[in-house]
């Protein structure tokens, strides 16, 4: 272990470990400095606490400010996609004011990508709001909480197969009371596998599916803040390896596919549309919500947040086996490590995108980083898995097929996409 002292970091053993802090014992330095960490620490919460506390006031007051002076815009119930098989469902949204943000257009220039963006950003949520789920004969009430979001597991006590991928969800707004105003209906959907289902997949989007320059903040933010659904691009073969992941070797979609994602739930709805212009299989999308909290401000422990949606997927599915797809620019690797290592078994493997440019000389950050992948394959390994890097689509799309899941058809039909987009 590494001890800081006075005039050099020191690697101590444990038994020199031990001594060192046997010593540090009574020694009036080192007790001043843990009760200033500790006091640094409390204050910390204590000044987040109350700033959250006084967001939340001042969130209730504008809210109910606007009712009073009838300046609310109409509410809506924003579904997010849910999931759900053989005796229940999840389904997660939010009740909050219509943002009035145009579908995308080809001709939007940067400033009204931006002014969408910012009325995305600039939300009105309706605080505790209380909606009633229905589907297929079971109702069940959920309540939202101060920020709009409202999440609900349905259980049920008797769902027979059907056909299709998807199923639907109606949703009602039961609380609060709106005079003079129609009642607030929405549909949502729930994705719901085959019985033969052989498989679920998870994939990453920044930099697996969409470009997005996550690891770099300025083209990143150039990215989100002024681009749209049309100038966001997609990796090429991505749309032809989900839907192939999809189908398996049958050509009806029934393995399900899942997005997990550190971008806030204000850009849901971006997310969606950018899928659905590419033809890239939708599906769930788990993102989180990024704001003052407790525990900090803006997305902190985005690790955390990741590892709980998709351990949250695993054990809904508990009988399915699943691939993990990501790329190498952030955590996705090190996270895909921890799942694999704790559902030994159910993790068939994990593909990786590499981003940057991993082989240039010059790249010392990138030599590093193909090093610490190099031996977290070796981990995954030896926990019964296997991680597979690859700068394209065709080597991940290659290695699925060889495994038989599959057909050989859908790779040739990938390699067009990946050829044609270089």
């Amino acid at each position: 272990m590494l001890l800081r002292t006075r005039r050099a970091l020191v690697y101590t053993g444990a038994a020199d470990a031990s001594r060192l802090r046997a010593a540090s014992v009574g020694n009036p330095f080192v007790a001043r400095g843990r009760r200033s960490a500790n006091q640094i620490v409390t204050i910390r919460r204590q000044v987040l606490k109350m700033m959250s506390r006084l967001e939340d006031r001042a969130d209730d007051l504008r809210y109910r400010l606007r009712r009073r002076l009838g300046r609310g815009r109409p509410v809506e119930i924003v579904p997010y996609r849910g999931y759900g098989r053989r005796g229940r469902i999840w389904i997660k949204g939010r009740v909050l004011e219509d943002r009035n943000v145009p579908p995308a257009r080809l001709d939007d220039s940067a400033w009204d990508n931006l002014r969408s963006m910012l009325r995305r950003a600039r939300t009105n949520e309706i605080p505790e709001a209380l909606v009633r789920v229905r589907f297929r004969g079971h109702e069940q009430l959920a309540r939202a909480n101060r920020e709009g979001y409202f999440e609900l597991c349905l259980n049920l006590q008797d769902e027979g197969a059907a056909n299709g991928l998807w199923r639907t969800v109606e949703l009602e707004l039961v609380e609060p009371e709106l005079p003079g105003r129609s009642p607030v209906y929405a549909t949502g959907e729930v994705e719901w596998p085959s019985e033969t289902a052989r498989f679920g997949i998870i994939s990453d989007i920044d930099d697996t599916v969409i470009h997005t320059h996550a690891h770099h903040w300025l083209p990143m933010a150039r990215t989100v803040l002024l681009g749209n659904a049309y100038t966001r691009l997609p990796f090429p073969g991505v749309a032809a390896f989900y839907r192939a992941l999809q189908r398996g070797f049958t050509t009806y979609p029934g393995n399900p596919l899942f997005y997990v994602s550190n971008g806030p739930w204000n850009l849901y709805d971006l997310v969606n549309e950018f899928l659905v212009l590419n033809d890239i299989p939708v599906g769930p999308v788990i993102m989180r919500d990024w704001g003052l909290t407790e525990e900090g401000l803006w997305p902190f422990r985005p690790r955390g947040h990741k590892l709980e949606a998709i351990r949250r997927i695993l054990e809904f599915y508990s009988d399915l086996p699943f691939i993990l797809v990501g790329d190498s620019g952030e955590k996705d690797p090190e996270i895909y490590r921890e799942v694999v290592a704790l559902y030994p078994g159910r993790i068939w493997a994990v593909y990786i995108r590499a981003v940057g440019d991993h082989r240039s000389p010059l790249d010392k950050r990138g030599e590093e980083r193909i090093r610490a992948l190099e031996a977290l394959a070796q981990d995954v390994a030896h926990a019964g898995s296997r991680l597979v890097l690859g700068e394209t689509t065709l080597p991940l799309a290659e290695h699925a097929a060889q495994q038989g899941w599959i057909s050989a058809d859908a790779v040739d039909e990938i390699r067009v996409e990946v050829v044609a987009g270089e």
